[in-house]
């Protein structure tokens, strides 16, 4: 694999992927490097692998369902939420809905129950 700067994108080039024809093939596949080769964190940053099946609880600790992935949304990312019903949801995760994550212990809190709530 090379890589090279062009314009202020990055461009890669992959052995064994020689023409435009081949390359088209990648076209919206995903890169996954691992942990070791991963970005730094800043402080209050998470992976998202680390924040998929977090149990997802109330105020008052009480369990609402799980992270099932954080996805990319136009207005930022959503966590995607599966209930204990098996119903989805989607919340954004932000700070006025989310507490910081436990990764201990395995949770995070929603501030904002009526989030959850079908629309």
């Amino acid at each position: 694999m090379e890589t090279v700067s062009h314009k202020g994108t990055v461009l890669i080039r992959f052995a064994g992927i020689d023409n435009p024809e081949e390359a088209a093939l990648l076209k919206g596949a995903e890169i996954i490097a691992p942990r070791e080769s991963a970005a730094p964190l800043k402080e209050g940053e998470n992976y998202v692998e680390d924040l998929k099946g977090l149990e997802v609880i109330d105020r008052e600790g009480k369990a609402l369902g799980h992270i099932l992935d954080i996805l990319e949304g136009g207005g930022g990312n959503l966590a995607e939420i599966k209930l204990l019903s098996g119903a989805r949801r989607l919340v954004p995760f932000r700070r006025e809905f989310f507490g910081d994550p436990n990764l201990e212990e395995g949770k995070i809190l929603l501030l904002e129950s009526w989030a959850l709530d079908e629309q």
